[in-house]
């Protein structure tokens, strides 16, 4: 029996190392078309393109489902001909990840065409990437999240802050750099804390006046310059929904393409039943209020935006599952229901 054990512990180590060695090896050759952009020159003409028009991702759908279709690099160059566009277009495009095979994947908006006609052309829709990332399966959303996060960062960072000559991004777009100053951009994302708060038997969730009707979800702000997560998600409980947090612990993060490229991080945090009144700034939220378990769970079955019942109540419901925020609701149900009677 022992000998089979570690046949079996041998096995599953040896599996374990390919895979390892497998991640290993793409993120060098990622990191090489990042540095070397002869060989992401080269890499462009094998590789696959991902499109976007004005930062809306291209769809197709099949039967019921949406897919992302990745062109070829040849496909790229027909429609490319085809719109009289040269070659050169192509060096707009941004490297967002490869294949296990480093097939490397590359990212290129197509704003400048006929949206109608490239559409046409390709049999697919240029989709609003909030409605796109609820449609897909959650690999696909967070390329094409990482992708329009990368592509607006170059719309919008063309020139120096400190010189107003314009920059040039390297072939692979992993940077951007002014020649005059000599100083070198890199894309950046905004932390921002998000934070399921809780009394021990009940969790808060809020809404703003822009959301959909009937959605709530954890509270969340930017960090301040200069703070740590802890004081972040202290103070902006404090903020939103006047509360004294007397712990937290840290769950996940996530990156976030809204309102522009967040690193969204996902706490817990712990309030004192007795000091649990709430008194909520109007400034920031539209409604803040406690959920108990059962309402919670109720809600987690519900599809987003249809929750009006026959007397046209609105019932809540919550973020679907490829928000972080769902991930945290789901972990306090998991932690009361796993609680002793």
């Amino acid at each position: 029996m022992a000998a089979i054990y570690q046949a079996v512990y041998r096995r599953a180590s040896s599996l374990l190392c390919r895979l390892h060695s497998t991640y290993v090896r793409k993120m060098r050759y990622l990191n090489e078309l990042k540095e070397d952009d002869s060989l992401c020159r080269q890499a462009q003409t094998s590789g696959t393109f991902y499109l976007f028009h004005n930062l809306s991702p291209f769809l197709q759908k099949v039967g019921k489902k949406y897919l992302v279709p990745q062109l070829s690099a040849a496909e790229m160059k027909r429609i490319l001909e085809k719109f009289r566009k040269t070659e050169q277009w192509i060096e707009k495009s941004v490297l967002i990840g490869c294949s296990d095979e480093h097939v490397p994947h590359f990212a290129l908006d197509l704003g400048a065409l006929e949206k109608s006609v490239v559409e046409s052309e390709l049999t697919g829709l240029f989709t609003d990437l909030r409605k796109a990332l609820f449609v897909l399966d959650e690999k696909d959303s967070s390329l094409l999240a990482s992708a329009q996060s990368l592509l607006q960062w170059h719309d919008s960072h063309q020139y120096c802050s400190k010189t107003g000559q314009p920059t040039q991004k390297n072939v692979a777009g992993s940077k951007r750099v002014c020649h005059a100053s000599g100083i070198i951009y890199y894309p950046q994302m905004s932390p921002v804390v998000i934070t399921l708060v809780s009394d021990g038997s009940r969790c808060l969730l809020a809404r703003q006046p822009s959301f959909p009707q009937g959605m709530y979800t954890a509270l969340s702000g930017f960090c301040d310059v200069g703070e740590s997560v802890e004081e972040a998600v202290r103070r902006e409980v404090a903020e939103e929904v006047g509360l004294e947090v007397d712990s937290l612990w840290y769950s996940a993060s996530q990156h976030w393409p809204f309102p522009s490229s967040c690193l969204m991080i996902a706490c817990h945090a712990l309030v004192r039943a007795q000091q649990a009144e709430i008194s909520m700034n109007s400034l920031e939220l539209e409604e803040a209020r406690w959920f108990g378990l059962e309402e919670i769970m109720e809600g987690l079955k519900r599809e987003p935006r249809s929750s009006k019942q026959a007397n046209s109540i609105l019932l809540p419901w919550f973020p679907p599952k490829q928000a972080i925020a769902h991930q945290l609701i789901c972990e306090w149900v998991k932690q009361q229901t796993s609680q002793p009677a």
